[in-house]
């Protein structure tokens, strides 16, 4: 008996140490100082910023702590959100890239009472987000703080102006500083303006020269709009149909230190502004005019692209192209698995596309339904996204705008 005792006594001195060597020295945030405490912080996925403020008061401080924004800043680069842009735009969901979930920020941003109708998103950069109200304004968000500006209005004469893109920059030294720059005019005839954050005013309105001339078959000026027959006997119109979160889409990109805005035109041909050389210059048409097909132009690992949506020999086919200043034609560097594009079919889908880093975002719609597809050009990766469900309902997005989830960007 007493041997049997010993051997119980040592069974349970062995689990005891056992359980003292996998437990260890505990190590609790609550014991960090207050810097180190913020730089941990700042490391961690940008959703965990909603949960800051239910922790305990110490963390919640921490959220509009400025040295916490510092250390923020100092995070060079934070995995994309893509905000969704649905017909009603009664909400504000975004898809988190980093825990790949969908995400609602209802409970973050508040539209400033003085609007009646809801603004549209139309630009971004960085963690902010532009907005253009019904009249034709601008506020300018976070959506991860809630935080909003409210934007001075431009002059009367831009107003009147066709205005055909709109892009944002912000810089990445200060993120709270941002640009908003508009594309205007009629073509040949285009201007751009600029709006300064950090002087809070729209700078003069600067004329662009024409670089080079388009052939006859890209450029169509004005209202001027040739009609045909498509395959199934509809009249087609060359005229852009976007939609109105992708009316004045365009890309920023920075190519050898200048800046160069790229669009859509109403005929469906890119445009590059440069606004350094205060010059633009039209593409040449990817498809004759008398195509049908859906295109639209993203960034993606800081070069312009075009994703384009086409049907051909009874398949369909959605293919990436860059444009090779070499040999001045467009050439493809990714294509959708026709196994998924041939979905696409006689469905008369619509593509608006976003890109951030190396991923693109292609939201695929249709009166009858809508499809989001995320394709990294990393690795080569093609993902058909879950449907997003709010109140037992799947939402139907049109459109999709690209961020960086940022704390520190104020406005």
């Amino acid at each position: 008996m007493e041997q049997n005792m010993d051997l119980l006594a040592g069974k349970g001195r062995k689990r005891k140490a056992q359980e003292e060597a996998h437990t260890g020295p505990a190590f609790f945030l609550d014991e960090l100082n207050q810097d180190l405490l913020e730089r941990v912080l700042s490391c961690l996925p940008a959703s965990s910023f909603f949960r800051l403020s239910s922790v305990c008061k110490r963390w919640r401080s921490v959220a509009t702590s400025e040295t916490f924004h510092i250390a923020c800043s100092q995070i060079l680069r934070r995995e994309p959100w893509f905000l969704m842009v649905d017909h009603d735009l009664d909400q504000y969901i975004v898809f988190d890239t980093s825990e790949r979930n969908w995400k609602s920020l209802n409970h973050q941003t508040h539209i400033p009472q003085s609007h009646s109708c809801k603004p549209i998103p139309v630009a971004a950069s960085g963690g902010l987000v532009c907005y253009r109200t019904d009249s034709g304004n601008f506020l300018v968000f976070n959506l991860l703080t809630g935080s909003c500006r409210e934007l001075p209005p431009g002059s009367p004469d831009g107003e009147s102006q066709t205005l055909h893109a709109i892009a944002m920059y912000s810089s990445p030294t200060y993120p709270s500083s941002f640009k908003i720059i508009l594309v205007l005019g009629k073509s040949p005839n285009l201007a751009f303006r600029i709006f300064d954050s950090t002087r809070s005013t729209w700078e003069d309105e600067v004329m662009l020269i024409q670089k080079g001339e388009s052939s006859s078959e890209s450029h169509i000026a004005g209202d001027e709009i040739i009609y045909f027959l498509s395959k199934a006997g509809d009249v087609v119109a060359t005229n852009m149909q976007r939609s109105a979160s992708k009316q004045y889409s365009s890309v920023l990109i920075m190519e050898n230190g200048e800046q160069v805005i790229y669009f859509l035109s109403e005929s469906g041909t890119v445009v590059a502004c440069n606004l350094a050389q205060k010059t633009f210059f039209e593409y040449p048409r990817f498809l004759p005019i008398y195509f049908e097909y859906s295109i639209d132009v993203v960034e993606c690992k800081g070069e312009m692209l075009v994703v384009v949506l086409s049907e051909f020999l009874e398949t369909a086919s959605l293919r990436v192209w860059k444009f090779s200043k070499e040999s001045q034609s467009w050439q493809q560097v990714a294509a959708m698995p026709p196994s998924m594009s041939h979905e696409f079919y006689g469905q008369k889908m619509d593509i608006n596309c976003t890109g951030c880093q190396e991923i693109i975002f292609i939201c695929a719609s249709s009166s009858e339904c809508s499809r989001h597809i995320m394709f990294d050009m990393a690795v080569d990766e093609w993902v058909e996204l879950p449907k997003c469900y709010v109140d037992g309902k799947a939402k139907e997005f049109t459109a999709a705008i690209s961020f960086e989830p940022r704390p520190e960007a104020t406005v």
